[in-house]
Protein backbone atom coordinates (compact mmCIF):
# COMPACT_ATOMS: atom_id res chain seq x y z
CA UNK A 1 0.00 0.00 0.00
CA UNK A 2 1.32 3.14 -1.10
CA UNK A 3 0.72 6.11 1.26
CA UNK A 4 -0.22 8.75 -1.17
CA UNK A 5 -2.88 6.41 -2.14
CA UNK A 6 -4.07 6.19 1.35
CA UNK A 7 -6.17 8.22 3.19
CA UNK A 8 -3.58 8.56 6.61
CA UNK A 9 -4.07 12.49 7.97
CA UNK A 10 -1.26 12.63 10.65
CA UNK A 11 -1.27 15.64 12.85
CA UNK A 12 2.02 17.39 14.27
CA UNK A 13 -0.17 18.32 17.55
CA UNK A 14 -3.09 15.90 19.54
CA UNK A 15 -6.29 18.23 20.12
CA UNK A 16 -6.25 19.91 24.05
CA UNK A 17 -9.03 17.78 24.70
CA UNK A 18 -7.24 14.37 24.72
CA UNK A 19 -5.93 13.89 28.15
CA UNK A 20 -4.69 10.48 27.94
CA UNK A 21 -2.10 8.91 25.47
CA UNK A 22 -4.37 6.60 23.35
CA UNK A 23 -6.48 8.97 22.89
CA UNK A 24 -3.64 11.54 22.01
CA UNK A 25 -2.06 8.62 19.53
CA UNK A 26 -5.30 7.87 17.77
CA UNK A 27 -5.78 11.13 16.86
CA UNK A 28 -2.28 11.98 15.64
CA UNK A 29 -2.16 8.75 14.09
CA UNK A 30 -5.01 9.37 11.82
CA UNK A 31 -6.78 6.25 13.50
CA UNK A 32 -9.61 8.33 14.47
CA UNK A 33 -11.74 11.40 14.11
CA UNK A 34 -14.59 12.87 16.82
CA UNK A 35 -17.89 13.81 14.97
CA UNK A 36 -19.65 14.36 19.00
CA UNK A 37 -19.02 14.02 22.28
CA UNK A 38 -18.48 10.44 22.50
CA UNK A 39 -19.16 9.24 18.78
CA UNK A 40 -15.81 8.71 17.35
CA UNK A 41 -15.20 7.60 13.26
CA UNK A 42 -12.66 5.04 12.76
CA UNK A 43 -10.54 5.83 9.87
CA UNK A 44 -8.78 3.47 7.42
CA UNK A 45 -5.57 2.78 9.42
CA UNK A 46 -7.24 2.54 12.85
CA UNK A 47 -10.16 0.00 11.64
CA UNK A 48 -7.23 -2.26 10.57
CA UNK A 49 -6.31 -2.46 13.75
CA UNK A 50 -9.51 -2.69 14.80
CA UNK A 51 -10.86 -5.82 12.47
CA UNK A 52 -7.50 -7.69 13.37
CA UNK A 53 -8.69 -7.21 17.02
CA UNK A 54 -12.49 -8.48 16.08
CA UNK A 55 -10.51 -11.06 14.00
CA UNK A 56 -9.16 -12.55 17.05
CA UNK A 57 -11.85 -12.47 18.90
CA UNK A 58 -14.08 -14.14 16.08
CA UNK A 59 -11.46 -17.03 16.27
CA UNK A 60 -11.48 -17.97 19.74
CA UNK A 61 -15.06 -17.37 20.25
CA UNK A 62 -15.16 -20.26 17.81
CA UNK A 63 -12.39 -21.88 18.89
CA UNK A 64 -14.33 -21.95 22.23
CA UNK A 65 -18.12 -23.60 20.50
CA UNK A 66 -19.59 -20.18 20.68
CA UNK A 67 -21.57 -19.36 17.56
CA UNK A 68 -22.22 -15.97 15.75
CA UNK A 69 -24.84 -13.63 15.02
CA UNK A 70 -25.63 -10.13 14.60
CA UNK A 71 -29.02 -8.98 16.58
CA UNK A 72 -30.66 -5.60 15.89
CA UNK A 73 -29.16 -2.52 17.44
CA UNK A 74 -32.74 -0.94 18.06
CA UNK A 75 -34.55 -2.71 20.62
CA UNK A 76 -38.41 -2.03 21.58
CA UNK A 77 -39.29 -0.83 24.96
CA UNK A 78 -42.19 -3.84 25.90
CA UNK A 79 -38.38 -6.57 26.46
CA UNK A 80 -36.79 -3.94 29.08
CA UNK A 81 -39.72 -3.92 30.72
CA UNK A 82 -40.03 -7.32 31.50
CA UNK A 83 -36.42 -7.94 32.93
CA UNK A 84 -37.39 -4.61 34.94
CA UNK A 85 -34.22 -2.62 33.64
CA UNK A 86 -36.35 -0.52 31.69
CA UNK A 87 -36.73 2.24 34.61
CA UNK A 88 -33.24 0.70 36.52
CA UNK A 89 -30.56 1.41 33.90
CA UNK A 90 -31.03 5.01 34.32
CA UNK A 91 -30.12 7.68 31.70
CA UNK A 92 -27.66 6.18 29.76
CA UNK A 93 -30.35 3.91 28.10
CA UNK A 94 -31.15 6.25 24.88
CA UNK A 95 -34.73 6.11 24.56
CA UNK A 96 -36.91 7.53 21.61
CA UNK A 97 -40.38 6.80 19.82
CA UNK A 98 -41.05 5.77 16.55
CA UNK A 99 -44.01 7.39 14.44
CA UNK A 100 -46.23 5.30 15.68
CA UNK A 101 -45.73 6.49 19.58
CA UNK A 102 -43.95 3.23 20.74
CA UNK A 103 -41.13 3.29 22.70
CA UNK A 104 -37.81 2.09 22.22
CA UNK A 105 -33.81 2.49 22.47
CA UNK A 106 -30.38 1.72 21.59
CA UNK A 107 -28.89 -1.42 22.63
CA UNK A 108 -26.11 -0.54 25.33
CA UNK A 109 -26.21 -4.55 25.46
CA UNK A 110 -28.20 -7.11 24.29
CA UNK A 111 -29.20 -9.44 27.13
CA UNK A 112 -33.20 -8.96 26.72
CA UNK A 113 -33.41 -9.32 22.74
CA UNK A 114 -30.61 -12.91 23.32
CA UNK A 115 -33.49 -13.89 25.65
CA UNK A 116 -36.18 -13.25 23.05
CA UNK A 117 -34.47 -14.95 20.65
CA UNK A 118 -33.80 -18.26 22.13
CA UNK A 119 -36.98 -18.79 24.00
CA UNK A 120 -39.04 -20.61 22.37
CA UNK A 121 -36.89 -21.98 20.16
CA UNK A 122 -34.29 -23.73 22.79
CA UNK A 123 -37.04 -26.08 24.12
CA UNK A 124 -35.16 -29.26 25.20
CA UNK A 125 -32.20 -29.82 27.58
CA UNK A 126 -31.01 -32.05 25.00
CA UNK A 127 -30.32 -28.80 23.08
CA UNK A 128 -28.00 -27.06 25.64
CA UNK A 129 -25.46 -25.56 26.23
CA UNK A 130 -25.91 -22.89 23.52
CA UNK A 131 -23.34 -19.45 23.50
CA UNK A 132 -24.28 -17.38 21.10
CA UNK A 133 -22.13 -13.99 20.44
CA UNK A 134 -22.15 -11.06 17.97
CA UNK A 135 -19.51 -8.24 17.76
CA UNK A 136 -21.71 -4.95 16.85
CA UNK A 137 -21.81 -1.00 18.05
CA UNK A 138 -23.22 -0.03 21.31
CA UNK A 139 -24.77 2.84 22.49
CA UNK A 140 -24.39 4.28 26.34
CA UNK A 141 -25.49 7.70 26.92
CA UNK A 142 -22.26 8.38 29.13
CA UNK A 143 -22.78 11.43 31.22
CA UNK A 144 -19.26 12.35 30.66
CA UNK A 145 -17.77 10.57 27.98
CA UNK A 146 -13.60 11.31 27.62
CA UNK A 147 -10.09 9.10 26.95
CA UNK A 148 -11.77 8.83 23.65
CA UNK A 149 -12.88 5.71 22.74
CA UNK A 150 -11.79 4.59 25.83
CA UNK A 151 -15.09 5.54 27.02
CA UNK A 152 -17.58 6.71 24.38
CA UNK A 153 -20.94 6.91 24.00
CA UNK A 154 -21.15 4.54 20.48
CA UNK A 155 -18.55 1.96 20.92
CA UNK A 156 -17.40 -1.56 19.21
CA UNK A 157 -18.18 -4.53 21.45
CA UNK A 158 -18.37 -8.73 21.38
CA UNK A 159 -20.96 -9.92 23.75
CA UNK A 160 -21.55 -13.48 23.96
CA UNK A 161 -24.66 -14.90 25.97
CA UNK A 162 -24.20 -18.51 27.42
CA UNK A 163 -27.79 -20.82 28.09
CA UNK A 164 -27.12 -23.99 30.22
CA UNK A 165 -29.57 -26.27 31.95
CA UNK A 166 -28.00 -26.17 35.06
CA UNK A 167 -25.49 -24.18 37.61
CA UNK A 168 -22.62 -27.14 36.94
CA UNK A 169 -23.41 -26.39 33.02
CA UNK A 170 -23.23 -22.61 33.80
CA UNK A 171 -19.59 -22.79 35.94
CA UNK A 172 -18.44 -25.29 32.99
CA UNK A 173 -19.20 -22.37 30.15
CA UNK A 174 -17.82 -19.73 32.31
CA UNK A 175 -14.70 -21.47 32.74
CA UNK A 176 -14.69 -22.14 29.18
CA UNK A 177 -14.87 -17.61 28.37
CA UNK A 178 -12.47 -17.02 30.92
CA UNK A 179 -9.96 -19.44 28.99
CA UNK A 180 -10.76 -17.99 25.38
CA UNK A 181 -10.69 -14.26 26.71
CA UNK A 182 -6.86 -14.93 27.98
CA UNK A 183 -5.64 -15.91 24.69
CA UNK A 184 -7.83 -13.42 23.08
CA UNK A 185 -5.69 -10.88 24.79
CA UNK A 186 -2.52 -12.79 25.21
CA UNK A 187 -2.78 -12.81 21.00
CA UNK A 188 -3.47 -9.38 21.20
CA UNK A 189 0.12 -8.91 22.44
CA UNK A 190 -1.51 -7.40 25.77
CA UNK A 191 0.05 -7.95 29.44
CA UNK A 192 -3.36 -8.31 31.86
CA UNK A 193 -4.78 -9.42 34.95
CA UNK A 194 -8.17 -11.22 35.50
CA UNK A 195 -9.82 -9.93 38.76
CA UNK A 196 -12.71 -10.32 41.02
CA UNK A 197 -15.18 -7.88 40.44
CA UNK A 198 -18.76 -6.73 40.69
CA UNK A 199 -21.41 -7.43 38.75
CA UNK A 200 -22.80 -3.47 38.39
CA UNK A 201 -25.98 -2.84 36.31
CA UNK A 202 -25.81 -6.37 34.35
CA UNK A 203 -26.15 -7.85 37.36
CA UNK A 204 -25.57 -11.84 38.69
CA UNK A 205 -24.20 -13.94 40.78
CA UNK A 206 -20.18 -13.06 40.09
CA UNK A 207 -17.83 -11.58 37.50
CA UNK A 208 -14.39 -11.48 36.41
CA UNK A 209 -13.01 -8.33 34.70
CA UNK A 210 -10.33 -8.31 32.42
CA UNK A 211 -7.76 -5.70 32.98
CA UNK A 212 -4.58 -4.64 30.43
CA UNK A 213 -1.87 -3.00 33.11
CA UNK A 214 -0.89 0.57 32.15
CA UNK A 215 -0.02 3.10 34.32
CA UNK A 216 -2.04 5.22 32.53
CA UNK A 217 -5.01 2.82 33.78
CA UNK A 218 -8.12 4.85 35.35
CA UNK A 219 -8.92 1.19 37.43
CA UNK A 220 -6.87 0.60 40.35
CA UNK A 221 -6.71 -3.70 41.33
CA UNK A 222 -4.98 -5.14 44.04
CA UNK A 223 -2.77 -8.15 43.95
CA UNK A 224 -1.73 -10.60 46.37
CA UNK A 225 1.76 -11.44 45.47
CA UNK A 226 1.52 -14.66 47.76
CA UNK A 227 -1.66 -15.89 46.79
CA UNK A 228 -2.00 -14.52 43.66
CA UNK A 229 -5.50 -13.39 44.82
CA UNK A 230 -6.90 -10.09 42.71
CA UNK A 231 -10.02 -8.09 42.58
CA UNK A 232 -10.52 -4.49 41.92
CA UNK A 233 -10.77 -2.07 44.94
CA UNK A 234 -14.38 -2.36 44.65
CA UNK A 235 -14.53 -6.25 45.14
CA UNK A 236 -11.53 -6.59 46.86
CA UNK A 237 -11.58 -8.92 50.09
CA UNK A 238 -10.13 -6.97 53.42
CA UNK A 239 -8.56 -9.34 56.24
CA UNK A 240 -8.05 -7.06 59.75
CA UNK A 241 -5.41 -8.68 62.17
CA UNK A 242 -5.66 -5.82 64.41
CA UNK A 243 -6.95 -6.71 68.51
CA UNK A 244 -9.54 -4.81 69.66
CA UNK A 245 -9.06 -2.37 71.72
CA UNK A 246 -8.63 -2.71 75.79
CA UNK A 247 -9.81 0.79 76.89
CA UNK A 248 -12.55 0.69 79.53
CA UNK A 249 -15.90 1.86 77.74
CA UNK A 250 -16.71 5.44 79.21
CA UNK A 251 -19.91 7.05 79.96
CA UNK A 252 -22.13 8.31 76.60
CA UNK A 253 -21.47 11.97 76.65
CA UNK A 254 -23.39 14.55 74.20
CA UNK A 255 -21.47 17.49 72.99
CA UNK A 256 -21.96 20.51 70.85
CA UNK A 257 -20.31 20.49 68.04
CA UNK A 258 -21.88 23.88 65.87
CA UNK A 259 -21.83 23.87 62.05
CA UNK A 260 -18.91 21.01 62.72
CA UNK A 261 -20.07 18.55 59.76
CA UNK A 262 -17.04 16.98 58.01
CA UNK A 263 -14.83 14.30 59.27
CA UNK A 264 -11.99 16.77 59.31
CA UNK A 265 -14.36 19.78 61.20
CA UNK A 266 -15.86 17.45 63.45
CA UNK A 267 -12.18 15.89 64.43
CA UNK A 268 -10.48 19.29 64.69
CA UNK A 269 -12.97 20.75 67.00
CA UNK A 270 -13.09 17.74 69.37
CA UNK A 271 -9.15 16.89 68.78
CA UNK A 272 -9.57 13.21 67.83
CA UNK A 273 -7.78 11.65 65.41
CA UNK A 274 -9.63 10.48 62.32
CA UNK A 275 -9.67 6.95 63.41
CA UNK A 276 -11.77 7.64 66.60
CA UNK A 277 -15.08 9.14 64.69
CA UNK A 278 -17.43 6.43 62.69
CA UNK A 279 -19.32 7.80 60.21
CA UNK A 280 -22.72 6.54 59.32
CA UNK A 281 -24.28 6.71 56.30
CA UNK A 282 -27.38 5.76 55.54
CA UNK A 283 -28.46 3.66 52.10
CA UNK A 284 -31.51 3.64 50.43
CA UNK A 285 -32.35 -0.25 48.92
CA UNK A 286 -34.80 -2.07 47.55
CA UNK A 287 -35.11 -3.59 50.88
CA UNK A 288 -35.40 -0.39 52.79
CA UNK A 289 -33.25 2.01 54.62
CA UNK A 290 -30.23 0.86 55.96
CA UNK A 291 -27.06 3.02 57.67
CA UNK A 292 -23.70 1.52 57.25
CA UNK A 293 -20.57 2.66 59.68
CA UNK A 294 -16.67 2.94 58.54
CA UNK A 295 -14.31 4.48 60.10
CA UNK A 296 -13.34 8.19 59.45
CA UNK A 297 -10.72 8.33 57.50
CA UNK A 298 -12.09 4.69 55.28
CA UNK A 299 -14.41 5.22 52.43
CA UNK A 300 -17.36 2.87 52.38
CA UNK A 301 -17.84 -0.02 49.35
CA UNK A 302 -21.33 -0.01 48.09
CA UNK A 303 -20.94 -2.63 46.51
CA UNK A 304 -19.99 -4.74 49.45
CA UNK A 305 -23.31 -3.83 51.05
CA UNK A 306 -25.24 -4.46 48.03
CA UNK A 307 -23.67 -8.35 47.78
CA UNK A 308 -24.25 -8.65 51.47
CA UNK A 309 -27.77 -7.50 51.72
CA UNK A 310 -28.34 -9.40 48.39
CA UNK A 311 -30.23 -5.93 46.79
CA UNK A 312 -31.11 -5.62 43.87
CA UNK A 313 -30.04 -1.83 43.73
CA UNK A 314 -29.33 0.89 46.21
CA UNK A 315 -28.18 4.24 46.65
CA UNK A 316 -27.37 7.14 48.89
CA UNK A 317 -30.34 8.55 50.81
CA UNK A 318 -30.92 12.38 50.28
CA UNK A 319 -31.06 15.23 52.44
CA UNK A 320 -34.50 14.94 53.29
CA UNK A 321 -34.64 11.10 53.35
CA UNK A 322 -31.83 11.09 55.84
CA UNK A 323 -33.90 13.43 58.44
CA UNK A 324 -36.47 11.43 58.21
CA UNK A 325 -34.86 7.99 59.52
CA UNK A 326 -32.80 9.56 61.73
CA UNK A 327 -34.44 12.78 63.17
CA UNK A 328 -30.96 14.95 62.02
CA UNK A 329 -29.67 16.68 59.18
CA UNK A 330 -27.12 15.60 56.71
CA UNK A 331 -23.76 15.62 58.52
CA UNK A 332 -25.11 14.43 62.14
CA UNK A 333 -25.83 11.30 61.72
CA UNK A 334 -25.46 8.56 64.65
CA UNK A 335 -26.16 4.84 65.29
CA UNK A 336 -28.06 5.82 69.29
CA UNK A 337 -31.51 5.44 68.55
CA UNK A 338 -31.62 4.32 64.83
CA UNK A 339 -34.45 2.34 64.13
CA UNK A 340 -33.27 1.17 60.90
CA UNK A 341 -31.13 -1.72 60.03
CA UNK A 342 -27.07 -0.88 61.25
CA UNK A 343 -24.41 -2.30 59.49
CA UNK A 344 -21.11 -2.40 60.95
CA UNK A 345 -17.57 -2.49 59.05
CA UNK A 346 -15.46 -5.05 60.65
CA UNK A 347 -12.39 -2.22 61.82
CA UNK A 348 -15.05 -0.44 63.26
CA UNK A 349 -15.96 -3.21 65.57
CA UNK A 350 -12.42 -2.95 66.97
CA UNK A 351 -12.87 0.55 68.40
CA UNK A 352 -13.83 1.80 71.93
CA UNK A 353 -15.21 5.06 72.98
CA UNK A 354 -16.02 6.45 69.43
CA UNK A 355 -17.02 9.77 68.26
CA UNK A 356 -20.70 9.71 66.14
CA UNK A 357 -23.38 11.94 65.05
CA UNK A 358 -26.04 12.48 67.60
CA UNK A 359 -28.57 12.72 64.85
CA UNK A 360 -29.45 16.40 66.25
CA UNK A 361 -28.27 18.99 64.29
CA UNK A 362 -25.05 20.47 65.91
CA UNK A 363 -24.35 17.51 68.16
CA UNK A 364 -22.34 14.71 67.92
CA UNK A 365 -21.79 11.79 70.95
CA UNK A 366 -18.83 11.39 72.47
CA UNK A 367 -17.54 7.55 73.80
CA UNK A 368 -19.84 6.03 72.19
CA UNK A 369 -19.54 1.66 71.95
CA UNK A 370 -21.19 -1.35 70.05
CA UNK A 371 -23.01 -3.76 72.12
CA UNK A 372 -23.35 -0.95 74.96
CA UNK A 373 -24.95 2.05 72.78
CA UNK A 374 -26.18 0.30 69.76
CA UNK A 375 -26.33 -3.27 68.24
CA UNK A 376 -25.17 -4.19 64.66
CA UNK A 377 -27.56 -5.90 62.54
CA UNK A 378 -23.97 -7.31 60.92
CA UNK A 379 -20.46 -6.92 61.61
CA UNK A 380 -18.47 -7.22 57.95
CA UNK A 381 -15.79 -6.04 55.45
CA UNK A 382 -18.03 -3.31 54.03
CA UNK A 383 -14.78 -0.51 53.01
CA UNK A 384 -12.64 0.51 49.98
CA UNK A 385 -9.51 -0.90 50.41
CA UNK A 386 -6.43 0.68 50.93
CA UNK A 387 -2.46 0.18 50.06
CA UNK A 388 -1.90 -0.97 54.16
CA UNK A 389 -4.12 -3.13 53.62
CA UNK A 390 -4.10 -7.56 54.10
CA UNK A 391 -5.13 -10.01 51.40
CA UNK A 392 -8.58 -11.34 52.75
CA UNK A 393 -7.34 -14.93 51.78
CA UNK A 394 -4.31 -15.26 52.96
CA UNK A 395 -3.06 -12.11 55.68
CA UNK A 396 -0.40 -10.88 52.77
CA UNK A 397 -0.01 -6.75 52.40
CA UNK A 398 -1.81 -6.53 48.87
CA UNK A 399 0.03 -4.31 46.17
CA UNK A 400 -1.77 -1.78 44.09
CA UNK A 401 -1.72 -1.16 40.39
CA UNK A 402 -3.52 0.42 37.79
CA UNK A 403 -5.56 -1.26 34.85
CA UNK A 404 -7.93 -0.51 31.75
CA UNK A 405 -10.83 -2.83 31.53
CA UNK A 406 -11.13 -4.36 28.53
CA UNK A 407 -13.39 -7.56 28.74
CA UNK A 408 -15.62 -8.38 31.47
CA UNK A 409 -17.19 -11.66 32.32
CA UNK A 410 -20.69 -12.56 34.18
CA UNK A 411 -22.27 -15.24 35.74
CA UNK A 412 -26.31 -14.29 35.40
CA UNK A 413 -27.91 -17.51 36.83
CA UNK A 414 -31.40 -16.77 35.89
CA UNK A 415 -31.44 -12.41 36.21
CA UNK A 416 -33.16 -12.55 32.31
CA UNK A 417 -34.36 -15.86 31.84
CA UNK A 418 -36.68 -15.73 34.62
CA UNK A 419 -38.97 -12.64 34.63
CA UNK A 420 -38.79 -13.33 30.58
CA UNK A 421 -39.88 -17.12 31.01
CA UNK A 422 -37.44 -17.93 28.94
CA UNK A 423 -37.75 -22.00 29.20
CA UNK A 424 -36.63 -25.44 28.71
CA UNK A 425 -37.71 -29.01 29.69
CA UNK A 426 -35.35 -30.69 31.57
CA UNK A 427 -34.96 -34.46 31.60
CA UNK A 428 -37.23 -35.08 33.56
CA UNK A 429 -39.91 -33.02 31.58
CA UNK A 430 -40.06 -30.10 33.91
CA UNK A 431 -39.74 -26.75 33.02
CA UNK A 432 -36.97 -24.77 34.11
CA UNK A 433 -35.24 -21.41 33.46
CA UNK A 434 -32.16 -21.40 31.57
CA UNK A 435 -29.12 -20.52 33.58
CA UNK A 436 -27.18 -17.94 31.35
CA UNK A 437 -23.89 -16.28 31.56
CA UNK A 438 -23.11 -13.01 29.60
CA UNK A 439 -19.29 -11.88 28.42
CA UNK A 440 -18.47 -8.71 26.95
CA UNK A 441 -14.67 -7.64 25.53
CA UNK A 442 -14.62 -3.91 24.39
CA UNK A 443 -13.06 -4.11 20.57
CA UNK A 444 -12.42 0.22 20.12
CA UNK A 445 -11.45 -0.07 23.68
CA UNK A 446 -8.78 -3.03 23.70
CA UNK A 447 -6.97 -0.42 20.85
CA UNK A 448 -6.83 2.30 23.32
CA UNK A 449 -5.81 -0.33 25.51
CA UNK A 450 -2.94 -1.78 23.41
CA UNK A 451 -1.61 1.83 22.41
CA UNK A 452 -1.39 2.92 26.70
CA UNK A 453 0.55 -0.09 27.19
CA UNK A 454 2.65 0.10 24.14
CA UNK A 455 4.26 3.47 23.37
CA UNK A 456 7.11 5.54 23.75
CA UNK A 457 7.41 9.64 23.69
CA UNK A 458 7.74 9.44 19.70
CA UNK A 459 4.75 7.36 19.40
CA UNK A 460 2.49 3.71 19.47
CA UNK A 461 4.95 0.80 19.50
CA UNK A 462 2.10 -1.84 17.84
CA UNK A 463 2.44 -5.50 19.70
CA UNK A 464 3.03 -7.13 16.09
CA UNK A 465 -0.54 -9.36 16.17
CA UNK A 466 -2.67 -6.50 15.72
CA UNK A 467 -0.34 -3.49 13.94
CA UNK A 468 -2.20 -2.35 10.91
CA UNK A 469 0.73 -2.78 8.85
CA UNK A 470 3.85 -5.23 9.15
CA UNK A 471 6.12 -3.60 7.69
CA UNK A 472 7.10 0.39 7.13
CA UNK A 473 9.30 1.08 3.69
CA UNK A 474 10.53 4.44 3.93
CA UNK A 475 12.56 5.67 1.07
CA UNK A 476 14.71 8.40 2.11
CA UNK A 477 14.85 10.55 -0.89
CA UNK A 478 12.03 9.33 -2.79
CA UNK A 479 12.80 11.80 -5.76
CA UNK A 480 16.31 9.80 -6.58
CA UNK A 481 15.30 6.88 -9.44
CA UNK A 482 17.23 4.69 -7.65
CA UNK A 483 15.81 5.00 -4.26
CA UNK A 484 12.24 5.32 -6.38
CA UNK A 485 13.12 2.08 -7.90
CA UNK A 486 14.64 0.13 -5.48
CA UNK A 487 11.35 0.90 -2.70
CA UNK A 488 8.96 0.05 -5.32
CA UNK A 489 10.28 -3.68 -6.09
CA UNK A 490 10.98 -3.93 -2.25
CA UNK A 491 7.24 -3.24 -1.70
CA UNK A 492 6.12 -5.80 -4.29
CA UNK A 493 8.57 -8.52 -3.06
CA UNK A 494 7.93 -8.11 0.50
CA UNK A 495 3.71 -8.23 -0.40
CA UNK A 496 4.15 -11.41 -2.71
CA UNK A 497 5.91 -12.69 0.66
CA UNK A 498 2.61 -12.72 2.51
CA UNK A 499 3.51 -9.29 4.74
CA UNK A 500 1.65 -6.49 5.16
CA UNK A 501 3.60 -3.32 3.58
CA UNK A 502 3.39 0.50 4.10
CA UNK A 503 5.50 2.60 1.23
CA UNK A 504 5.85 6.44 2.34
CA UNK A 505 6.42 7.22 -1.19
CA UNK A 506 5.43 11.22 -0.07
CA UNK A 507 7.63 13.50 -1.57
CA UNK A 508 7.90 15.02 2.17
CA UNK A 509 11.62 15.18 4.20
CA UNK A 510 13.76 12.78 5.71
CA UNK A 511 12.10 14.01 8.95
CA UNK A 512 8.83 14.28 8.49
CA UNK A 513 8.43 10.71 7.24
CA UNK A 514 10.62 9.40 10.00
CA UNK A 515 8.21 11.21 12.71
CA UNK A 516 5.45 9.62 10.92
CA UNK A 517 7.11 6.07 10.98
CA UNK A 518 7.44 6.23 15.41
CA UNK A 519 4.16 7.65 15.89
CA UNK A 520 2.00 5.15 13.53
CA UNK A 521 4.35 2.54 15.28
CA UNK A 522 4.82 0.05 12.70
CA UNK A 523 6.68 -3.25 13.76
CA UNK A 524 9.56 -2.95 11.32
CA UNK A 525 10.92 0.05 9.49
CA UNK A 526 13.21 -0.39 6.21
CA UNK A 527 14.80 2.54 5.33
CA UNK A 528 16.40 2.58 1.85
CA UNK A 529 18.75 5.65 0.75
CA UNK A 530 22.06 6.62 -1.25
CA UNK A 531 24.23 5.32 1.40
CA UNK A 532 22.44 2.21 2.67
CA UNK A 533 22.32 1.28 -1.58
CA UNK A 534 26.10 2.03 -2.27
CA UNK A 535 26.53 -0.63 0.07
CA UNK A 536 23.87 -3.13 -1.45
CA UNK A 537 22.00 -2.62 1.59
CA UNK A 538 18.73 -1.79 3.40
CA UNK A 539 18.37 -0.10 7.04
CA UNK A 540 16.12 -2.49 9.35
CA UNK A 541 15.17 -1.08 13.13
CA UNK A 542 12.52 -2.66 15.00
CA UNK A 543 10.30 -0.29 16.61
CA UNK A 544 10.62 -1.95 19.94
CA UNK A 545 14.58 -1.43 19.57
CA UNK A 546 16.62 1.53 19.33
CA UNK A 547 19.45 -0.36 17.49
CA UNK A 548 19.33 0.39 13.51
CA UNK A 549 20.78 -2.87 11.46
CA UNK A 550 22.08 -3.19 7.63
CA UNK A 551 20.87 -5.52 6.11
CA UNK A 552 21.76 -6.97 2.76
CA UNK A 553 19.35 -5.75 0.17
CA UNK A 554 18.85 -9.49 -1.63
CA UNK A 555 18.25 -10.92 2.12
CA UNK A 556 15.64 -8.30 3.23
CA UNK A 557 12.64 -10.29 2.11
CA UNK A 558 13.81 -13.19 3.89
CA UNK A 559 14.67 -11.65 6.97
CA UNK A 560 12.05 -9.73 7.68
CA UNK A 561 9.74 -12.30 7.25
CA UNK A 562 11.71 -13.90 10.19
CA UNK A 563 11.51 -10.90 12.25
CA UNK A 564 7.92 -10.61 11.68
CA UNK A 565 7.58 -14.76 12.70
CA UNK A 566 9.65 -14.60 15.65
CA UNK A 567 7.31 -11.76 17.22
CA UNK A 568 4.34 -13.66 16.24
CA UNK A 569 6.02 -16.99 17.75
CA UNK A 570 6.78 -15.06 20.86
CA UNK A 571 2.69 -14.27 21.08
CA UNK A 572 1.80 -17.61 20.41
CA UNK A 573 3.89 -18.83 23.16
CA UNK A 574 2.78 -16.69 25.51
CA UNK A 575 -0.75 -17.52 24.63
CA UNK A 576 -0.12 -20.78 25.41
CA UNK A 577 1.30 -20.02 28.60
CA UNK A 578 -1.99 -17.66 29.41
CA UNK A 579 -4.13 -20.80 27.94
CA UNK A 580 -2.50 -22.99 30.93
CA UNK A 581 -2.58 -20.27 33.96
CA UNK A 582 -6.16 -19.55 33.22
CA UNK A 583 -7.10 -23.45 33.61
CA UNK A 584 -5.19 -23.70 37.04
CA UNK A 585 -7.15 -20.14 37.81
CA UNK A 586 -10.59 -21.25 37.18
CA UNK A 587 -10.29 -24.44 38.35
Amino acid sequence: MKLTKYYLPTLREAPSEAEVVSHQFMVRSGMIRKLASGIYSWLPLGLRVLRKVENIVREEMNRAGAQEVFLPAVQPAELWQESGRWEDYGKELLRFKNRHEREFCIGPTHEEVIVDLVRGELRSWRQLPVNLYQIQTKFRDEIRPRFGVMRAREFGMKDAYSFDADENGAEKSYQEMYVAYSRIFSRCGLKFKAVEATTGPIGGKYSHEFMVLAETGEDVIVVCPKCGYSANTEKAEIKITDEPEKEIEKPLEKVLTPEQKTVEEVCGFLKVRTQKLVKTLIYITNKGPVAVMVRGDREANPNKLQSLLNAEWLGMASPEQIEKFTGGPLGFSGPVGLRIPIYVDQEVALIKNFVTGANEKDYHYLNTNLGKNFQATKIADLRMAVSTDLCGKCGTQLNFIRGIEVGHIFKLGEKYSKPMRATFLDQEGKEKAFVMGCYGIGTGRTVASAIEQNHDAEGIIWPMSIAPFQVYVLPVNYNDEKVRETAFKLEAELEKAGLEVLLDDRDESPGVKFKDADLIGIPLRIVIGDKTLAKDSVEFKLRTEKEKNLVPLKNAVLQAKEAINRALEQISQTTEIAEKSALKEIS
